[in-house]
């Protein structure tokens, strides 16, 4: 049984009455004083322990590499699509360009 383990044992069976902390004391080599700060400690950590979790796995610790790269991959996708954007239009204005030379072309050939 480690340290540990010991003193969670003998803090149950104060708790439960089955021996005194004068007894968990002596057997753990501290003052009683002692005995109850470990017991204090001990009993707040195990309602830490118990208290609800929200669902679903925690987040992932933050990683500024990560996040900074994930923001410059964002800011490049902006302008990919701007840039595709851009093309479009260009390509709209000459094929309207096309049409009107074509169009005004055959005006000035009909009499």
């Amino acid at each position: 049984m480690t340290p540990c383990q010991k003193r969670a044992s003998l803090i149950l069976q104060v708790r439960a009455g089955q021996i005194t902390a004068q007894e968990a004391a002596q057997q753990l080599g501290i003052s009683r004083q002692a005995y109850y700060k470990w017991e204090q400690r001990a009993l707040q950590a195990l309602l830490q322990a118990l208290e609800d979790q929200p669902r679903g796995r925690p987040p992932a610790p933050s990683d500024p590499a990560k996040e900074q790269l994930q923001s410059r991959v964002e800011e490049l996708e902006k302008k990919v699509r701007l840039y595709e954007r851009r093309e479009e239009l260009r390509a709209l204005i000459k094929q309207m360009e096309e049409s009107d030379d074509t169009g005004s072309s055959t005006k000035k050939n009909s009499p």
